[in-house]
C-alpha cells in the first residue's frame, strides 16, 4: 500500500521517516517529495508498506502524532486525477 505522510518537518530524512513507519512492518521504499529548484523538502512524502494489514495499523497509530516536532497527516495515497 501507497501511504501519503504530510506535514513532515523539513529537516526530515528518508532514513528518519522509514524508522517511523518500520514500527508496524516492512516498508519497501520511501520517499520525501523535495523542490526541483531549491532541493528543499516540501513537507510531504510517501511510504510504500507491502503488507495492506501493516500499511492501515501504521496510518491508524502514526496519524495525528508528533514526528520530528510536527504534528503528522498519514492516509492511503490517492492516485492523481
Amino acid at each position: 500500500m501507497n501511504i501519503y505522510v504530510g506535514n513532515l518537518s523539513y529537516q526530515m530524512t528518508e532514513d528518519e521517516l522509514r524508522t517511523a513507519f518500520e514500527t508496524y512492518g516492512e516498508v519497501s521504499a520511501v520517499r520525501i517529495i523535495q523542490d526541483h529548484n531549491t532541493g528543499r523538502s516540501k513537507g510531504f512524502g510517501f511510504v510504500e508498506m507491502p503488507n495492506n494489514e501493516n500499511a492501515k495499523t501504521a496510518i491508524t497509530g502514526l496519524d495525528g502524532k508528533e514526528i520530528s516536532g510536527r504534528t503528522v497527516r498519514v492516509n492511503e495515497a490517492k492516485p492523481r486525477q
